[in-house]
């Protein structure tokens, strides 16, 4: 056990091996994208909505024209409901997506001039806005050192015992704890990938890690295809 590790160190990893998974990760994807086409906060916000059980790559097709024609709550109101949620009926729960998404672009217009506020509280209180939207979301659009943890990141913490925990909230509790918050902006995407891609849910492919040697997981096959 590391010196600066101490008792109440939340990790299986010590501060060693996640600074060594950072600097792995920095050396293979120095500029992680966001895979959500986005262009201002309030496109990354209805994004992260549509988002939700959706494929990104879907929701992105999604995107493309309506954000052209709707950018602002203000020309979301003006599309209005019905004609939202025809293009967006291609996602699952679209329905209740569009409905959501008018309401919060009503509050946005009500309560903070039609700007996407920067507080996590604020955030949440909007229809359809959970943590983990609102921490992506000020992550992502505003440069906060904050984590949303979606299921990606919830296995991979776990599964790794990277930041092991039974909530999305207590997980990302200790991933705070653990990477230093010069990393975190990158480190949200870093492992949003490695979920998505590599450590995936049915058959991670251990065999493609570049930290498999650090993973903790009893089953990792590192080497292995």
């Amino acid at each position: 056990m590391s010196m600066a590790q101490g008792g109440d160190w939340p990790s299986e990893w010590t501060p060693e091996e996640v600074a060594e998974m950072l600097r792995r990760f920095e050396a293979a994807d120095p500029q992680p994208r966001f895979e959500l086409n986005w262009t201002n906060p309030y496109t990354l916000l209805v994004a992260l909505v549509l988002a939700a059980r959706a494929h990104d790559s879907k929701v992105n097709e999604v995107t493309k024209d309506l954000f052209a024609e709707a950018d602002t709550p203000q020309k979301m109101l003006k599309l209005g409901e019905e004609a939202l949620m025809r293009r967006v009926s291609s996602l699952p729960f679209y329905r209740n997506k569009a409905k959501n998404i008018i309401r919060l672009s009503e509050a946005l217009v009500k309560e903070h001039g039609g700007e996407v506020p920067n507080d996590v509280d604020a955030l949440t209180a909007l229809p359809g806005v959970g943590r983990k939207t609102a921490q992506i979301l000020r992550n992502v659009a505003f440069g906060e050192p904050v984590f949303g943890v979606d299921a990606h990141i919830l296995r991979v913490a776990n599964r790794t015992g990277l930041a092991p925990g039974r909530t999305p909230e207590e997980v990302e509790e200790k991933l705070t704890r653990i990477i230093p918050e010069k990393w975190r902006g990158k480190a949200l995407r870093w492992l949003i990938l490695h979920g998505r891609y590599v450590c995936t849910a049915r058959k991670p492919k251990c065999g493609e890690c570049i930290i498999c040697d650090l993973c903790k997981w009893p089953e990792k096959r590192c080497g292995e295809d």
